[in-house]
Order: structure tokens, then C-alpha cells, then sequence
């Protein structure tokens, strides 16, 4: 992940990762890694945890009475106690007793008993009750062993790092504090909270620690890079990010804590700690997820002031965030010119302990006035970039007309049989996806494998059946994406797949769900409801979802029978109007190929609620890659005309000798393509 410094420091020589740790492979793959944090019953979790039936917090309370359980209701889990653990008299690293050391997740009811770290769904839990399963009685834990590469590597970093005042030269110590933005921050707020620097890397290394400070878990590589004159930032976790689950600076919170604040990054902890006292956490992925992991590790918070950066990607990081840790104990701090990131805000002699008592309450009942929504639009209009949403990087032209991709919206993308729509719309998806917005993929068509083999050889740029020897390493890379799969194939029920979207949400805070496609939701309706009432229940609970939890949804319709000669419009999405009316966004997948000529496609914008631009643009297909993006480097780009009625058309450029298509950013040859490997850089 890649984070730009505000108001960088200069850097004129560009700093190379280098070192063996670097390029590793064979990562692991559980959702929790190593000791001593171990998998209760392994065998009895699925590979992907999106139950079809989720447990609710009701039934949850209801079982543990119906066995004469007690337990206690906190903000996002139940305590109760576990029946890990013997000795009653242990105490946990919140100082309650062991008997009740354990943490039910109110959404998902998955546990986590504290005193002897066994975790597990929450039929585990009910298997160890009961008495049933493999000696679920007696507590017996089915543990992993830890990743032999994974301990070695993380000991072998973790020695060969060393303090930042314990450098040899003081001149690469102050290189490296320029670098970092550390040139305020103490030596003492370092060694607190452990904070090393491996030389042959250039890079900040902060330690995953277990609860008490006891274990080394893992590690997170913070390297520099100079672009210009601005420093850019690149992270690297060991074990891979989806299993990196360490809330930087845990062993120093004490049981008596009952205000924390929760950052994006371990520098802005840093700057806090030591400007104000206060105890401090950062998320290990940032704002791009919330573990529900971490929960029970934030239950004795009584209030949580989130303060995860500057911009309004942050902001609504913030406010999701706050939705699953309890909103009426949260606080967040707006991104503001006067309230940057903690660092930042450091170093520019702020008063952060003044930043934090504007911090804003995130629940409140309703809202009664423009008053209480006058600082969210001046937000909006002074970042109208990162209002517009987050742009892709393979199609500039879609950015033209729709702005960005942007939460909380809905977008039905149509066009005929055999057009493109999922291979399309799978690249379209791809590229919002290696950008960090975390994605849920629904398709009912295909099957996940084959989906998975088209992204990958679209992530790739390339067909790897002819280059199996670098599988590894682009199957490693599209592991580390934020992207999840539905397990439905064929028909499904529309509470099915909610249910299913709402657990994914909470569990992997997603931002995109793609569905494709509606049609095969409407078997599953009552026989006697005729299609069009079923279509019309069915997008208007995807207009629901999107709204309720700012997630962006974009659904695959199929259109109505056309003639082959026509174009498609807004009318031709099948069924009744509703579609065309609740969405926020239609694109329609225009085919030629009938009439023009084989390979004759563009995307057409009809309906743009957020700015109104409509237009349309042309895609090449190609073959190699199955990108609509990267069109064969012998074809020539199109270009907008308009015709006598002021609409936007397309024709072929001219060309001739020497003409420059449009967008020649996009055309093979021009540069070192994006999504490419630089043979230039080492590998991660």
C-alpha cells in the first residue's frame, strides 16, 4: 500500500529495497498464523467464512441462558467464560479473571478466549458445550503449527534490525528520521514502543508483539522511496496482510485504560503517545479494514477516539469503523487543514491534545439542521477530487464521465449476450480492487475458479498457461488483493444473498459488492409474484444496501431482446423502470460487431446522478490479456463527436502517418505499462 506525505521532506536519491527477506514466497495462508495464538477445530472451518444463516446476537444470548451460562453484555462482544481454561485464578492481560476471559462476537459469534488464545466459530463454541467434537469437553485445542519460514524470517529481520540512536553514523541516523518524518519525535517514544531500523533495507521495522509483550508474532517494514520531492511510503507485512492482525502498541495499554485513540499508521501513534500520554493503537491495514479479530482486544474502552488520517477516504474509514465498535462511544476527528494526520501535525507544532477535544461525536439520534451537516459539505467542497470518489488507473475515460467510484451508490451495467459484460466488468472491478477498495464478487454465471483465472490473467496482462514459471509470484500478488468471492452458483434467494453481503461487510469491511447477474436471483421468488413485482422487490434491496451501509453495489442486468441492428438504451434493461429509476449510474456495453464490423464495442454512460455526464467511449478487446484497457497496439484509438443533436458519438480517427490517438497513455508501446513487473525493481 502506497501512502503519499503530506508536505514531504526532500529527497534527491531514491531508496531501493534491497535484501534477502525481500521476493519471499510460500506465505501462510491460515487466517491466523503461528503461536501462540492458535485455530480451535480447524477442520470445521470453511475456507471462506460467509455463512449462509449468521448467528444473531438474540440467539447468542439465548443459548448461553438456556445452558445456564452467565455472561456480561459489552459493546461488541458478550463475555462469558471459557471452557479453555481450568485455573480460574489466572488473570488476563485486562486483569479480569480467566473465568470469564472469554469474547463472543455479537455479529458473527465467533470467540476468542483471552487467557488461552483458542478462537473459533461459533459452532465450536457450541461443540465444546455440549461435549461434542474431538474433546471439545476437556478444552482440547487442535492447534496450528507455526510457519517454520515465517518465525524464521520474522527472528532473523528482527535481529538484524537495531534502534534508530544506535546507529553508527549520525548522519544516515538524521537521513533516516528526514525520511520518516521522525525529526520531532523522541528516542524514548521509539524504544517504548520498540521500534527498530534494519539498514540494508532502509526501512522502519515495528514488531507484532502478543498480549503482555511476551512473543514475537510477527513484523511490519515501513520503506521510503523518493519520488521528486515528495517521499512516498510502502509497507510490508510478515505474515501477508490479510493475516497480519496486530494492534501496534497493545502490550503497553493497561487494564486501568479506559480511553484509547485508534490511528492508521504506527508513526501517527508514535506522535501521539508521546504529545499526549494518552494510550494509542494503530490498525494494522490502516483504513482499509477493521479485523472484527481486534474487537475483544477494544471491549475496555469505554470511549474510542478514531483519528485515522487526512483526507475523506479516512473519514469515511472513520465513520464505518465506529458503526462496529459501537458509535455512542466514539469520537472522530475531521481531516482539516488544522487537523492532519497526528505526525504531521507534530511536526507543524500543533496542539494535538486541542485536536482531540474537537473530536467529533459519530452517534447521535437524527439530524435536525444544516447545522450539523455544514461541516461535512465544506469538506466536500474543498476536496471535490476525493469527494468525486476513487478513479481508476485503467480506464481515464470512465473518469471523465463518471468522476470516481464512490460509496453508497448504485450502478447497473447491462449489454447484449455475448458482449463482455463479465469479463468487462471483472477488469473494471480489478483495477478499484489493487487501489485497496476492498471487494465482494457474486457471480452466479461462472464459477469462482474461472473467475479467478480471467482476473488474474487481466491483473497479469497476460495469459500465464504460457508462462507457468511466474504463477507464483502473480498468484502471490493477487492473493494480497482485498478481494472475496461468494460460494453461490446458480440460482439463490435474495435474503440469502443480503444476509451474505451484510456478514461480509462487517467481516472484511467491504466497499464494492459486484452481483452478476440479477436474472438468476428471480427463481428463487414466490412462483405466484409475477417477474417484474420480483425485479422490482429485488433492485430495491440493493438500493437499501448501498445506502444502509455505504457500500458501493453494482448489478449485472441483462437486457431485453433487441434487434440486432439497435442499440441498446436505458429502456432496453429488462423489466420494469425501477432499475433505471433507484440506480445512480448506468453503463450500457454497446456491441457492433454485427454492423460495423467484428470487435466494435464502446461503453456508454447514460445515467450519471452525481455530476450528470453522459458520453460514451470506445473498448478494443484484447485477447492475450482480456483487458478491455490495453486495446491491440495495431488499432488506432476513437474520439468523440458530436452529432447534430448535441449527443455524443464516436468515429475512427483519421489515421494518418504520424497522428497521436487520444488517451496514447493506454495504447501498448508507449511506456513501461502499470501493471507490469519493472524488471528494474526487485520483486516483493
Amino acid at each position: 500500500m502506497w501512502v503519499l506525505l503530506r508536505g514531504g521532506y526532500p529527497l534527491r536519491i531514491l531508496l531501493l529495497l534491497r535484501g534477502e527477506w525481500m521476493g519471499r514466497r510460500g506465505l501462510p495462508r491460515s487466517l491466523v498464523p503461528g503461536s501462540p495464538r492458535r485455530r480451535y477445530r480447524k477442520d470445521a472451518l470453511p475456507a471462506l467464512e460467509v455463512p449462509v444463516l449468521p448467528v444473531t446476537a438474540t440467539e447468542i444470548r439465548q443459548y448461553l441462558r438456556a445452558h445456564a451460562i452467565p455472561f456480561q453484555d459489552g459493546h461488541s462482544c458478550l463475555r462469558a467464560p471459557s471452557p479453555f481454561v481450568k485455573a480460574l485464578q489466572l488473570k488476563d492481560q485486562t486483569g479480569a479473571t480467566a473465568s470469564f476471559s472469554l469474547f463472543i462476537d455479537k455479529t458473527t459469534g465467533r470467540f476468542l478466549c483471552m487467557t488461552s488464545l483458542a478462537e473459533g466459530s461459533w459452532e465450536d463454541f457450541q461443540a465444546s458445550v455440549e461435549g461434542r467434537g474431538d474433546g471439545a469437553r476437556e478444552g482440547v485445542l487442535l492447534g496450528e503449527a507455526p510457519e517454520a519460514e515465517d518465525s524464521e524470517e520474522v527472528r532473523r529481520i528482527w535481529d538484524r534490525a537495531i534502534p534508530l540512536w544506535e546507529l553508527p553514523e549520525p548522519e544516515e541516523a538524521q537521513l533516516a528520521r528526514v525520511m520518516f518524518g521522525l525529526t520531532k519525535v523522541t528516542d524514548d517514544a521509539l524504544r517504548r514502543f520498540s521500534v527498530r531500523y534494519l539498514r540494508p533495507a532502509r526501512s522502519l521495522v515495528f514488531p507484532w508483539l502478543s498480549p503482555g509483550g511476551l512473543g514475537l508474532r510477527g513484523l511490519k517494514l515501513l520503506s521510503a522511496e523518493g519520488q521528486g520531492d515528495e517521499v512516498h511510503y510502502k509497507e510490508t507485512t510478515i505474515p501477508r496482510p490479510g493475516v497480519y492482525h496486530n494492534l501496534f502498541g497493545l502490550p503497553l495499554i493497561s487494564r486501568r485504560d479506559v480511553e484509547v485513540v485508534l490511528t492508521g499508521r504506527e508513526l501517527d501513534s508514535l506522535a501521539l503517545n508521546q504529545s499526549t500520554g494518552l494510550p494509542t493503537l494503530a490498525l494494522p491495514r490502516g483504513t482499509a479494514c477493521l479485523p472484527p479479530a481486534l474487537l475483544p482486544y477494544l471491549e475496555q474502552f469505554r470511549r474510542i477516539v478514531l483519528w485515522l488520517g487526512d483526507d475523506l477516504r479516512s473519514w469515511e474509514a472513520a465513520k464505518l469503523f465506529a458503526r462496529k465498535l459501537n458509535p455512542k462511544r466514539c469520537s472522530l476527528v475531521r481531516p482539516g487543514d488544522q487537523q492532519p494526520r497526528a505526525l504531521e501535525a507534530l511536526n507543524r507544532g500543533l496542539n494535538l491534545s486541542r485536536i482531540l477535544r474537537t473530536a467529533l461525536p459519530a452517534w447521535h439520534k437524527s439530524i435536525v439542521s444544516f447545522r450539523q451537516l455544514r461541516e461535512e459539505v465544506l469538506g466536500e467542497l474543498s476536496n471535490v477530487e476525493q469527494a468525486a470518489g476513487i478513479r481508476w488507473n485503467r480506464f481515464p475515460d470512465l473518469n471523465r464521465l463518471l468522476k470516481g467510484h464512490r460509496k453508497g451508490e448504485l450502478t447497473v451495467f447491462t449489454g447484449p449476450t455475448g458482449s463482455g459484460k463479465t469479463t468487462f466488468i471483472s477488469e473494471y472491478a480489478l483495477d478499484l480492487c489493487t487501489q485497496g477498495v476492498n471487494t465482494l464478487w457474486g457471480s452466479f454465471e461462472i464459477s469462482n475458479v474461472r473467475l479467478a483465472r480471467v482476473m488474474l490473467t487481466q491483473f497479469a496482462v497476460g495469459r500465464l498457461e504460457e508462462q507457468l514459471d511466474k504463477y507464483d509470484e502473480w498468484a502471490d500478488r493477487f492473493e494480497d488483493l482485498p478481494l472475496y468471492f461468494m460460494t453461490f452458483h446458480g440460482q439463490q434467494s435474495i435474503r440469502t444473498v443480503i444476509d451474505t453481503m451484510q456478514h461480509a461487510v462487517y467481516v472484511y469491511d467491504i466497499c464494492h459488492v459486484v452481483i452478476d447477474n440479477l436474472q438468476f436471483m428471480m427463481g428463487h421468488e414466490q412462483l405466484s409474484t409475477d417477474r417484474i413485482a420480483a425485479q422490482d422487490y429485488i433492485v430495491g434491496a440493493f438500493r437499501k444496501f448501498a445506502t444502509d451501509n455505504s457500500c458501493h453495489v453494482t448489478l449485472v442486468i441483462h437486457p431485453r431482446k433487441e434487434d440486432d441492428d439497435k442499440e441498446l438504451q436505458t429502456a432496453s434493461i429488462f423489466g420494469s423502470a425501477k432499475a433505471s429509476q433507484e440506480a445512480d449510474n448506468v453503463l450500457i456495453l454497446q456491441d457492433r460487431k454485427l454492423v460495423t464490423g467484428p470487435g466494435k464495442r464502446y461503453l456508454q454512460v447514460s445515467k450519471n446522478r452525481f455530476d450528470g455526464d453522459v458520453g460514451v467511449f470506445p473498448l478494443e478487446f484484447n485477447k492475450s490479456s482480456l483487458t478491455f484497457s490495453i486495446p491491440p497496439k495495431s488499432k488506432a484509438r476513437l474520439k468523440k463527436v458530436k452529432d447534430d443533436n448535441g449527443l455524443v458519438t464516436k468515429k475512427p480517427s483519421s489515421g494518418k502517418k504520424g497522428a497521436v490517438p487520444q488517451n496514447s497513455e493506454t495504447c501498448l508501446g508507449q511506456a513501461h505499462h502499470p501493471y507490469q513487473p519493472d524488471p528494474s525493481k526487485p520483486s516483493r
